[in-house]
């Protein structure tokens, strides 16, 4: 289940479950109630990004985890990266990229929330010749930044995230802010996506999933993907869930070229509009079930701003729901970032970030420039 090698606590990731899983629960008993007793002070419209969460709501693991995991943790047998240079045409590569972007899409938990990560926060794993380095590069906003880079294959993933979160009364809705950048340095592609949100419905009936629109294009070609990520209905009856709809078009003449349709936890098809040949692009069973934790390989070499390490204690805490523990243990973190911070403000200082170089636009969108070109092996791997 976990790792754990001087204070490093790294847990597996979320993935589908098969039969001959045993589900990880983290979760503290009566988390409905406790998560409405919390709530019932908070006004409809507001903004939680700033909202603290105890340890009985947590699950292990840092934000910066959560979106590295995305990008690292898939099955031994998916290639899905790979398969995004290898395709011979630009709409093959696309289509690769239209897969892999699903891929990116893990199953949540309702009730519970990974860490706001500490500035500075990094983390850093190596999957193969895919080396993953993300960095926590602003508070507020909290604005996670992710570069990822495969030699061999001449790739480069680059990420800039924050999420707002907004409570609606009996729901919560985390619209993920930023872009994500595809690079296919072989082709002299960049491809630009962005991010479904994450829906939290808490009444009537509990549930949580990704929903909205998402775009993904190709500068240099033109070629785009439109889709939808569609729930439930509010009221958490009918309909089908995890549901992804799409199209795939060419932006210079409009044409549509694919539908697409599936389910992102199950598998999605295209369909080719001239001869209505259709197959399958992606399937969940293939690439996201029982996916492992990472190891440590070098727990010397390990940076001490690793998500993993600076976590460790509260991690610990929660696998063994020790509650008290955890709330010590989460204080400990928190107060030590606020005394950094003041000590820093003491002394008239700004924090620059490690690895990234973030720059806002006159619209206020936020960009995220990895400073190496490629980023260095971990000492903490996964299969």
């Amino acid at each position: 289940m976990m790792q754990e090698i001087t204070n490093i606590v790294l847990t597996k990731p979320f993935s589908l479950r098969d039969d001959s899983d045993s589900e990880e629960n983290y979760c503290a008993p009566n988390l409905l109630q406790r998560l409405l007793s919390l709530l019932k002070n908070v006004r409809p419209g507001s903004d939680l990004s700033r909202f603290q969460l105890p340890p009985l709501f947590n699950f292990p693991k840092s934000q910066l985890q959560c979106y590295g995991e995305s990008i690292y943790s898939t099955a031994s047998s998916d290639r899905l990266l790979s398969k995004c240079n290898t395709g011979q045409s630009p709409i093959d590569r696309l289509i690769s990229v239209v897969a892999w972007s699903i891929s990116t899409t893990r199953p949540p938990m309702f009730g519970t929330a990974p860490y706001n990560p500490i500035l500075g926060e990094t983390h850093h794993v190596s999957k193969g010749n895919l080396n993953v380095l993300l960095e926590q590069v602003s508070h507020h906003p909290a604005l996670s930044a992710l570069h990822a880079t495969d030699e061999k294959e001449n790739i480069e993933i680059i990420w800039c995230h924050y999420p707002v979160a907004k409570f609606n009364g009996r729901s919560v809705e985390a619209q993920v802010h930023g872009k994500r950048q595809l690079k296919l340095l072989n082709h002299g592609e960049t491809y630009e996506m962005n991010s479904p949100n994450l829906f939290i419905r808490i009444l009537p009936v509990p549930g949580i999933d990704w929903i909205g629109n998402v775009n993904i294009k190709c500068i240099e070609t033109g070629l785009e993907a439109e889709l939808s990520y569609i729930s439930q209905s509010f009221f958490g009856f009918g309909g089908n869930r995890r549901l992804i709809k799409g199209k795939i078009i060419d932006s210079l003449t409009s044409k549509i070229l694919y539908k697409v349709n599936g389910h992102w936890d199950s598998t999605v098809t295209v369909k080719d509009t001239n001869n209505s040949d259709e197959r399958v692009i992606y399937d969940a069973k293939e690439v996201i079930t029982r996916l492992q934790a990472p190891v440590v390989k070098d727990a010397e070499s390990v940076w001490q701003t690793e998500s993993a390490l600076i976590w460790s204690e509260l991690s610990q805490a929660i696998l063994n729901k020790d509650w008290e523990k955890a709330r010590e243990a989460k204080k400990v973190v928190e107060e030590r970032q606020r005394e950094v911070m003041r000590e820093r403000e003491s002394k008239g200082e700004t924090w620059v970030p490690k690895h990234f170089i973030v720059s806002q636009s006159k619209e206020g969108d936020w960009d995220c420039l990895p400073i190496q070109k490629w980023v260095p092996p971990s000492p903490i791997v996964t299969l």
